[in-house]
């Protein structure tokens, strides 16, 4: 990447919420489609698994889970870093390519060996897609509002994941597991490829521009491209936000994986039909997507650090909530308050990566981010698949609940408040 104080700022580019709102709002409709791809998978998959393939095991159940979260973790970083390389837009549409198969895959799935398959295209579709779409929402609003298009943009993907768990688990109660509940996802993949493909523009100069203006403002600062390795070391963990925003997204990520798998398992297991299994499995994300427009909002407002804090510590209260109840109106109850919690740290973790990265090379720092974020779907799928193997689905939830109270613990303990403050020198 050229030296940015080689080059003028544009000032034709503008950046803003409302100077980019047509762009803007394009890129949130394409993060549904985004978000209700994966949310096919909520309610219907782990149904799919026991009663269409006989799988007993909780572990085996949950590998498409895990599968899914590697292939996402490891497509978030290298979309982070082609989109500062190859800018945005073919990164995005490379995504959804790649997703195309997937409905397909699983309609016509002769063994679940197809499933973790086609979980594979969809970690490469969800790690692309939903990269890029973060990272150009944070090109073109710029510093000022950057928690309410954080908000926004994990509005549309979240709250379309829910609806979609609803959708599908009504579709299932009616006309059974498989086929009819993902010909929903032939449509949303199809929209989204075509809108990405003539409809979204580039958005990296808008990032250029933002580190041509921060330059001009901080003479003394070296603005060029740090390496790949620099960039990998200062989000991971040499910087302490950056460190606690990479660990705390990785156990949200890892309480997701385990209510994704073990949830849907826990409530049949109690005698819930499909369709209060799809009711309860669509709460949570829709509580999480809807609750979003207001913290990421309110982030701006108060800070980062005490909203992360907090958001972990209620998603470990409903966690446990849901571990140790037997009954659909406290798990209904704990599933508001882990959407509640995940709302409060969701965007403001994106957010707050955004505040500290220099924009010549934030996109590969949400890259790295989002690997670890999401490398916490392996984790979680594998951890409380083996726990619920040995000790039982309601330990393996509970544990889950234990980790995710302590990540709060180390957020508060290591992270400064990000707002308005300069990013780490990238030595």
């Amino acid at each position: 990447m050229a030296d940015s104080a080689s080059i003028e700022p544009n000032f034709a580019i503008r950046l803003g919420l409302r100077e980019n709102l047509a762009q803007f709002s394009l890129l949130v409709l394409v993060n549904a489609f985004v978000g209700a791809t994966v949310g096919l998978e909520r309610t219907v998959l782990p149904l799919i698994a026991e009663q269409d393939f006989d799988l007993a095991s909780k572990t085996a159940i949950l590998s498409f889970i895990a599968t899914f979260g590697i292939v996402k973790a490891f497509s978030n970083l290298l979309a982070g870093r082609l989109s500062d390389r190859l800018g945005r837009k073919k990164i995005l549409v490379v995504g959804w390519l790649a997703g195309l198969p997937v409905p397909f895959m699983v309609i016509w799935a002769p063994t679940w060996n197809w499933i973790v398959l086609a979980n594979v295209l969809l970690g490469i579709n969800q790690g692309l897609c939903w990269s890029t779409t973060v990272i150009m929402k944070i090109d073109l609003v710029g510093p000022s509002r950057r928690g309410l298009a954080m908000g926004l943009n994990e509005f549309a993907g979240y709250l379309a994941v829910a609806l979609t768990a609803f959708a599908t688990g009504y579709i299932a109660s009616v006309s059974g597991l498989r086929p009819q509940p993902f010909y929903l996802g032939i449509a949303f993949v199809l929209l989204g490829l075509l809108l990405s493909a003539f409809f979204v523009k580039e958005t990296r100069e808008y990032a250029l521009q933002e580190g041509q203006l921060i330059g001009r403002q901080d003479s003394d600062r070296k603005t060029g491209s740090p390496s790949f390795a620099q960039i990998l070391l200062v989000t991971s963990w040499k910087d302490r936000a950056l460190f606690s925003c990479s660990q705390a997204g990785m156990i949200n990520n890892l309480n997701d994986g385990m209510a994704w798998g073990l949830f849907p398992l826990l409530f049949a297991s109690s005698g819930l039909t499909v369709g209060k299994i799809g009711f309860l499995a669509a709460v949570y994300p829709a509580t999480w997507g809807l609750l979003q427009l207001w913290s990421g909002t309110l982030s701006d407002r108060l800070g980062r650090k005490w909203m992360i804090v907090v958001g972990m510590w209620v998603q470990a209260l409903g966690i446990w909530l849901i571990a140790f109840a037997d009954a659909f109106a406290p798990w209904l109850l704990g599933s508001l308050l882990l959407g509640l919690g995940t709302a409060l740290v969701y965007p403001t973790l994106l957010a707050a990566v955004g505040d500290v990265a220099h924009p010549d090379w934030r996109a590969s720092a949400v890259g790295v981010y989002r690997l670890w974020r999401d490398g916490g779907y392996a984790l979680g799928a594998i951890l409380s698949g083996i726990v619920a193997d040995l000790l039982g689905l309601e330990f393996a939830i509970a544990v889950i609940g234990v980790i995710t109270f302590f990540s709060g613990v180390v957020t508060a303990i290591f992270m400064y408040e990000t707002i308005a403050v300069k990013p780490p020198e990238e030595q």
